[in-house]
């Protein structure tokens, strides 16, 4: 009876050790997820790939040491994709969502599989016959690779997808491919959870969305409002404010779009160059305050210069979101602008009365305007020594013909932009003396 209590025992340690579950282990740090959709008829497919390791609390049969029991594996790499992928894809025709989808397929595959290059190779994949039973892959290495099938009314209406996959892992990365019936493939590349995307936006879907992003991004860069905040403190009169704010508006208008346009260096020294310039202006704009230039001429000037550098640096803030403009690329640039322009009428409203009350309190203020804007020139004279710091680790562009072809456009660029001020100066000089 004892030995038999024992064996007993010993089956079922070996039991549990075959089968370990995965919530014994650690969420992934980075997890990449490949998917394409494609409405075809009465249907929405949907092929999925992610790695296996981010399925957690799923019971995965094992044998020898971590390896993934092929033989037994069907029902529960089933219960993964619907547990931790359909669950979490929620898809939108108009504006209607659809119905919980049909689980065509659920395979895992090796990490050497490379089918998810185009559509038709990773539906042949998926369709195809299973990895053999006797197939030795370590299920932390697998890949688990669905098919999902959605009802739809048509193949040719707007479809949105809503994914939450951000729980897979720390860091989740997805890249999705979108084929209509009629048109290009629409590629998306985005992090965690970026809300409703449309894969095939309207003009007025795409014109919101990044009025949006524009609002949000002016109210949360820190160097654009202490910018903002340099120009008026001298200058807290609508008429003077009206001048330079638009300055800035149009430069940085300019710069962003032809950032946009790929017409901005490419090279990875660009963006920390334009981030220690943005500091720079702030800089040298806190220094002028301190010293009194109050021209309302020069400070347009400047700061349509400055502007210019701005519009890089909102450009960086909108690369990756420009994926989902569609169509419509201009539209959503100019929406971008609108909504910055919103963000810096926001913030104007707010500093005016605000430093109007400031300079009532019973501080002068001369003596107020150097006190604020040497806090703002101390702030930005740490973020140009830290950014200078990391511009140093790039090595100077080597001088080839790329360089030179870019440098004469933005010269020509630049001496465009000088006409243009030279031949409105007269006019705001005689509107602001």
């Amino acid at each position: 009876m004892v030995r038999a209590g024992l064996i007993a025992s010993a089956a079922a340690v070996a039991l549990v050790s075959t089968a370990l579950p995965v919530s014994a282990h650690d969420i992934p740090a980075s997890v990449v997820v490949q998917a394409y959709v494609r409405p075809q008829g009465d249907h929405l497919r949907v092929i999925v790939r992610a790695p296996l390791a981010a399925m957690r609390d799923v019971v995965f049969p094992l044998q020898g040491d971590g390896l993934l029991d092929l033989s037994r594996a069907d029902t529960p790499l089933r219960n993964a994709a619907l547990t931790w992928i359909a669950h979490d894809l929620e898809f939108y025709e108009g504006g209607a969502r659809l119905d919980a989808p049909r689980l065509i397929a659920a395979r895992a595959s090796l990490p050497s599989d490379r089918s998810f290059v185009t559509y038709d190779a990773a539906l042949a994949h998926v369709m195809g016959a299973p990895l053999p039973a006797a197939t030795t892959v370590y299920w932390n290495q697998a890949l688990l690779d669905i098919l999902l099938e959605y009802p739809i009314q048509s193949d040719r209406s707007t479809f949105s997808v809503q994914p939450t996959l951000g729980r897979l892992g720390v860091h989740v990365v997805t890249v999705l491919r979108y084929q209509p019936p009629a048109g290009a493939e629409r590629a998306f590349e985005y992090a965690g959870d970026p809300g409703l995307v449309h894969l095939d936006p309207r003009w007025h879907q795409a014109a919101l969305q990044f009025v949006r992003l524009g609002f949000a991004h002016i109210l949360s860069g820190t160097d654009h409002l202490l910018f903002l905040f340099c120009l008026v403190i001298p200058f807290r009169r609508i008429r003077s404010l009206v001048a330079i704010v638009t300055s800035f508006t149009v430069a940085h208008s300019l710069t962003l779009i032809a950032s946009a346009m790929d017409l901005a260096p490419g090279a990875l020294w660009f963006p920390p160059l334009i981030e220690t310039l943005i500091a720079a202006s702030i800089f040298y704009m806190a220094l002028e305050n301190i010293f009194g230039v109050t021209n309302v001429t020069r400070r347009w000037m400047l700061t349509f210069g400055f502007g210019l550098v701005h519009g890089f640096g909102f450009s960086f803030a909108l690369r990756e979101t420009l994926q989902f403009a569609g169509s419509h690329l201009l539209t959503s640039l100019l929406s971008f602008n609108v909504g910055v322009e919103l963000g810096q009428l926001l913030v104007l409203a707010l500093l005016v009365p605000a430093l109007a009350l400031f300079f009532r309190s019973g501080l002068p203020e001369r003596t107020g305007t150097i006190v604020l804007s040497a806090i703002v020139a101390h702030t930005a004279w740490h973020w140009m020594d830290e950014r200078w710091e990391r511009l140093r680790q790039f090595h100077a562009p080597s001088v080839d013909v790329f360089v030179l072809l870019t440098a004469v456009r933005w010269t020509f660029a630049a001496v465009f932009v000088a006409a243009i001020i030279w031949l409105i100066w007269p006019k705001v000089k005689d509107a602001y003396a």
